[in-house]
C-alpha cells in the first residue's frame, strides 16, 4: 500500500474538511466515503423506497454511479440521516466495500474519510486519524451549516436542540450497527477538535500525519 491517510470520526467533527485539506496538501485523491452512503440513501428516498428495507438499499448500492456524488441534495440533513440508516445494512456495506478498497489501493496513495476506514477499508494505512468533538459542539457546527442552506432555499431550519438529538441518534446507530460499527482503530491518533478552529485542527492533523509519514518512509528504506 502506498501512502494512505485514513480519517475516521463522528458526524460533524470536521473529519471531511480535514481530509480534504490533507488531500490538497499532499496532492492525493480524496474520497468522502460518507457521500457513497448518502447517495445510496438519496436513491432510496427518490425511488420512494423504505430505508429500512435492506434489499432495496442494496440494489441502490449496486447501481451506484459515482457521478451521483455531485448531487447537491446529498448535503442535506435528510440525506445524512438516510445515509446513517442504509449504512447499517450489511449488504449495502458489502456492495460498497470493493469500490472503497480499490480507491485506497491506487498508485501513489489516497485520502479517505468515513467511519470504518482505518478498521475495515484500509487497516494497513500508514496514517490514521480519529476525529471527534463534543456532541454540543458538533451539533452547533452542523446547525450553523445547514440552517443557512435551508433558509436560502426558503425552508424552515431545525432548532439546535433538534440537531443535538439527531446527532445523538446517529452516534448511537453508527456505534451499535452489527457490521463495522463506528470505532477508533487501535493505532489511530485521536484528534479532538472541540476547542479548535479549522486552521488549528488542520495544523494538528498535519503534524500527526507528518509523523506517520516519516515512520512510513523509514520503513521503506
Amino acid at each position: 500500500m502506498d501512502f494512505v491517510i485514513a480519517v475516521d470520526g463522528t458526524a460533524a467533527s470536521g473529519k471531511g474538511t480535514l481530509a480534504g485539506k490533507l488531500a490538497a496538501h499532499y496532492a492525493l485523491p480524496h474520497l468522502d466515503t460518507g457521500l457513497l452512503y448518502r447517495a445510496v440513501g438519496q436513491a432510496v428516498l427518490t425511488g420512494g423506497g423504505d430505508l429500512g428495507d435492506e434489499e432495496v438499499a442494496a440494489e441502490a448500492a449496486h447501481s451506484l454511479d459515482l457521478a451521483q456524488l455531485g448531487d447537491s441534495r446529498l448535503q442535506s440533513g435528510e440525506a445524512g440521516e438516510a445515509a446513517s440508516r442504509v449504512a447499517a445494512h450489511p449488504q449495502v456495506r458489502a456492495a460498497l466495500l470493493k469500490l472503497q478498497q480499490d480507491f485506497a489501493r491506487q498508485p501513489g496513495g489516497a485520502v479517505l474519510d468515513g467511519r470504518d476506514i482505518g478498521t475495515v477499508i484500509a487497516p494497513d494505512a500508514p496514517a490514521k486519524l480519529y476525529v471527534d468533538a463534543a456532541l454540543e459542539t458538533r451539533a452547533h457546527r452542523r446547525w450553523m451549516q445547514t440552517s443557512a442552506q435551508v433558509l436560502k432555499m426558503g425552508g424552515d431550519p431545525r432548532t439546535l436542540d433538534e440537531m443535538i438529538e439527531d446527532l445523538r441518534r446517529r452516534d448511537a446507530r453508527d456505534s451499535e450497527r452489527a457490521t463495522a460499527p463506528l470505532a477508533k482503530a487501535a493505532d489511530a491518533v485521536l484528534l479532538d477538535t472541540t476547542a479548535m478552529s479549522i486552521s488549528e485542527a488542520f495544523d494538528e492533523a498535519l503534524r500527526i500525519v507528518e509523523q506517520a509519514r516519516r515512520l512510513w518512509l523509514k520503513s521503506k528504506d
